[in-house]
Parts: C-alpha cells; structure tokens; sequence
C-alpha cells in the first residue's frame, strides 16, 4: 500500500472518541459496517460501505478532506481530495 504525503492533512488532530459511533445513524436507528472520524473537527461517520455513508457527506458538506479510520487494529487515513492514503 503506497502511503503519501498531502498538503490537506491538518497539523493538529483531534483525539481518537474512546468509544466511536456515527450520531447520524443513531439518531435515524441505523446502523454501519465502519467507522471513520474527520481530521479537521473529529466528526464521526459511517464509511462508504454503510448505508449513509456519513463520513463522505461530512467531507461533502465541509471540505474538511482528510480522515481516518477509528477502527481497532486499524492506522491509516484518506485524503477526499487527492484520492490517495495519506501519513
């Protein structure tokens, strides 16, 4: 997996949520495959695979373009923009 410098990565991150979930889908009593948290504001939502795919309407909606899988076991971040994984 090619793993690439981006200008659009945020010098500061938000922590990782303790315990993540996708408020929309909450809210609406859906549910998701995967879990993906904004680097910009720390916005939690459900990944591409999920119904409502949330994380790609956040990005949609704000700009905001990198984020990163809060997944256990899981490191890795995607920018929207570039289209590519990112440090």
């Amino acid at each position: 997996m090619n793993i690439n410098t981006c200008s659009h990565v945020p010098r500061h991150v938000p922590d990782r949520p303790e315990q993540p979930l996708c408020e929309e889908c909450v809210k609406t009593g859906d549910g998701w495959v995967h879990l993906r948290m904004c680097l910009y504001c720390g916005h939690v939502g459900c990944c591409d695979n999920s119904k409502n795919r949330h994380a790609t309407k956040h990005f949609a909606a704000t700009g905001h373009a990198v984020m990163a899988s809060v997944e256990p076991f899981e490191d890795w971040r995607w920018c929207y923009v570039d289209k590519v994984m990112v440090e």
